[in-house]
């Protein structure tokens, strides 16, 4: 039996578009403040961060998560404007909307009963919906000079997410993997 692990997350991804426009971004931040953390996913929102899996549960992780998106609404999701966590992270900021609140909160805790996945760095803290783009890899002084051209640049977009993403990590970047649609309107 293969018992090699393999890492995943869990996110709501950005219509095609959307992404396009935070992946220019996100190029931006690579040429100009060497930053490429970013480039390493596609733009998403996490909702539950990376966490090992053994190849032989991922059917019955794909198959829980498959139940959990089925009973819920799609999600209205607004981006607007930059924020930071300082001195590392830049980011698109997301409206914390009741309804992704619920889902990040009920995700979180579905996943950590019913498939014992829990974040113990991320789980004391409260969730920051955001979209990176300037990552961990800036270095103070680019993040400041990143900051002062970014925190008072808009950026505004609504969508709707219409399922939750499992992202599997191939060994060198984030690529999305199964697409859980969220079965009510």
């Amino acid at each position: 039996m293969n018992s090699s692990k393999q890492r995943f997350f869990i996110a709501l991804v950005p219509p095609p578009d959307i992404q396009q426009h935070i992946t220019l971004i996100q190029l931006y931040f690579a040429e100009h403040y060497n930053s490429r953390g970013a480039l390493n996913s596609p733009p998403h929102i996490t909702l539950q961060p990376p966490f090992e899996c053994l190849a032989e549960d991922v059917p019955k992780l794909e198959e829980s998560l498959k139940e959990f998106a089925a009973n819920r609404f799609r999600i209205p999701i607004t981006l607007s404007g930059f924020a930071a966590f300082a001195p590392r992270v830049i980011y698109v900021d997301v409206v914390k909307s009741p309804e992704l609140l619920d889902i990040q909160r009920d995700l979180t805790s579905f996943v950590g009963e019913k498939l014992g996945i829990v974040d113990r760095v991320s789980q004391p803290r409260p969730f920051v919906p955001h979209i990176t783009v300037g990552f961990r890899d800036l270095t103070e002084q680019n993040f400041e000079a990143a900051w002062l051209e970014f925190k008072a640049r808009s950026i505004y977009f609504e969508f709707t997410a219409l399922a939750l993403i499992l992202l599997i990590h191939d060994g060198s970047q984030w690529n999305v993997g199964t697409e859980f649609l969220f079965a009510r309107n």
